[in-house]
């Protein structure tokens, strides 16, 4: 069970480096749809915002079926799997986010369903303008709590 540990707690760090790309980049392109007069930009933004989420969700899932040993099912599955990110397991882990960020992130996974499942020309530039506002603060709060989490895997292996 140590190297399973020692292998999520990297994959979080590692992927914790590619959103940090997919943030950076997500500010980046936006600047340039506010200025241009096409709305490539806007679908651009979407479409990184969706990465953004669905990077995260990866790692739930990793967390979910490596050390939970347990990922939700059903037709509400991405729902759950973020709220079984904020219970702890008694002898298991502790709450990989707290609520407050599950609640943030829940607009960004609303939103990769709507990307999902809508042609980019329908696309609010109003609902993508709050979410790129709300990125970096979403991003710093789940980066630092991610951090956390490998470190306590880290912790987790060091004692087996």
């Amino acid at each position: 069970m140590k190297e399973i540990y020692l292998t999520i707690a990297g994959r979080i760090r590692q992927e914790i480096q590619e959103l940090e790309k997919v943030v950076s980049r997500t500010k980046r392109i936006w600047k340039k749809a506010a200025a241009a007069t096409d709305d490539f930009y806007i679908d651009a933004t979407a479409l990184n915002l969706h990465s953004f989420y669905a990077g995260l969700e990866r790692l739930f899932e990793i967390i979910a079926e490596r050390i939970d040993q347990t990922r939700p099912a059903g037709p509400s599955w991405h729902q759950e799997l973020l709220r079984q990110m904020v219970t702890g397991i008694p002898d298991v882990r502790p709450p990989v986010l707290t609520l407050e960020t599950r609640d943030r992130l829940d607009r960004y996974r609303g939103f990769r369903h709507v990307v999902r499942n809508v042609y980019t020309f329908n696309m609010d530039p109003e609902q993508i303008e709050l979410l790129v506002k709300q990125l970096q603060p979403t991003f710093d709060e789940v980066k630092r709590e991610l951090s956390d989490f490998a470190e306590f895997l880290e912790r987790l292996a060091k004692e087996k």
